[in-house]
């Protein structure tokens, strides 16, 4: 009998997880105890069991064990991330933190975390995404890229938070577009080190699989029998089309959090690690039950202000599995 080995990748935007202090630096005051969402220490403290507790659950009944690898969107800084991984629901898990301070106006960054008894970082950075609106700056957030050794075999992960639709779909593309040139980039720059580079790409991209940064600019398959040398497979493609979602608006789904993966984590013609499965993360208890927004995220804000939930998005996580050879 064949004994296999599971690892769990997860992401989830976490609807502005603020700490309660104000940063004079950036854009938080809402998100204070005297600011308008009233962001008390105790609600705080809720968020954090929230995430926590979701976090713990991705994956545990296939993998037997927490994500190895997780990436976060909208935190605000790096106290937030130790606060979660010391939440009861996670501290024996021994978590590390890979996160840089960018310059979102707002304070609001990616990060990733691992646990350290199955991923060693070797090189981490935050690549800069410029984009200029009529000749100003419009300052977002980084590309976080982070290089390592995952039970023995290289690894990358490139976590994404990409331009919001703010000010409508069409009029903001060409942000998206440009985050998307910037992911080719890196995305090139691992291939010439080596090219059959294992790479996973993860975030909230604030498009569809099928939007023009993915089809375009990414070249993304959703058929692992398309795919060419160096191209990239989203296993999210067909789950739109099957009319799942990760958020949802004005009773539309949108799949905005996705991954996608090298060619060598989806071919049975390379060795290690391989994708098993990939999906949505959505158990009744993140979900809103009744009213208006009833199957939506169950979320912290919404129209009528505070909600004891969770995120206004689901997570995505995606199945890496490989054979264990047994000695004889």
């Amino acid at each position: 009998m064949k004994d296999y080995q599971i690892e769990t990748v997860a992401f989830y935007n976490v609807e502005n997880l603020f700490d309660t202090v104000d940063d004079t630096l950036t854009f938080d005051d809402d998100r204070t105890a005297l600011g308008k969402d009233r962001w008390t220490e105790e609600r705080y403290q809720r968020k954090i069991e929230n995430i926590a507790r979701v976090l713990s659950e991705i994956g545990k009944d296939e993998a037997g064990n927490t994500p190895l690898i997780i990436g976060l969107c909208e935190i605000e800084n790096r106290l937030v991330l130790e606060d979660i991984i010391s939440h009861e629901y996670l501290a024996e898990k021994n978590y590390g933190i890979i996160h840089f301070d960018s310059p979102d106006e707002r304070g609001i960054d990616v990060a990733l975390l691992y646990r350290k008894s199955g991923f060693i970082p070797l090189n981490s950075q935050p690549r800069k995404l410029m984009i200029y609106d009529a000749d100003k700056r419009d300052y977002t957030r980084d590309q976080l890229v982070v290089s390592g050794v995952m039970h023995g075999e290289e690894i990358h992960f490139i976590v994404n938070h990409w331009p919001s639709r703010s000010g409508g779909e069409a009029k903001s593309s060409y942000k998206r577009e440009k985050a998307a040139i910037l992911n080719k980039r890196i995305i090139d720059s691992l291939y010439r080190q080596d090219p059959n580079a294992r790479i996973i790409g993860m975030g909230d991209f604030n498009d569809d699989p099928t939007n023009k940064s993915f089809k375009k600019f990414l070249q993304t398959k959703a058929q692992i029998s398309e795919l060419k040398e160096r191209e990239l497979y989203n296993p999210m493609e067909i789950m739109l089309k099957n009319g799942k979602g990760t958020l949802a608006y004005r009773d539309s789904w949108n799949l905005f959090d996705q991954f996608y993966l090298s060619q060598s984590l989806v071919s049975r013609n390379f060795e290690g690690f391989q994708l098993y499965k990939a999906g949505i993360f959505n158990p009744p208890y993140v979900i809103t039950q009744s009213g208006q927004y009833r199957g939506y995220p169950f979320r912290t804000y919404g129209s009528s202000g505070y909600e004891p939930g969770y995120s206004d998005h689901f997570p995505v996580y995606l199945f890496l599995i490989r054979q264990v050879k047994n000695e004889q």
